[in-house]
């Protein structure tokens, strides 16, 4: 299974459970669409914390990292190659 079908399913799985991963497009606008809120882009990002091994304590976080699946995949990206030195 691919990061983003990852991604995508625990979103769905956690926020929006009335609909099928595979209908959740990834670069369908979370955050203004109200898929996720701000306490759960808390839970988001502690969930990627530990699945992915992130250090986000130390990593600048910002919402546009997250209005999407694959805003969410890149972040995660990025985290991976860079680092806490985000």
């Amino acid at each position: 299974m691919s990061r983003i079908d990852e991604i995508t399913r625990y979103i769905v799985a956690e926020f929006a459970p009335d609909i099928r991963a595979d209908e959740l497009d990834a670069d369908y606008d979370l955050l203004d669409n109200g898929v996720v809120d701000s306490l759960g882009l808390l839970r988001l990002i502690g969930w990627l914390g530990e699945r992915y091994d992130l250090p986000v304590d130390d990593i600048d976080l910002a919402p546009e990292q997250f209005r999407s699946v694959r805003a969410v995949d890149a972040f995660v990206e990025s985290a991976l190659v860079k680092g806490p030195a985000l």
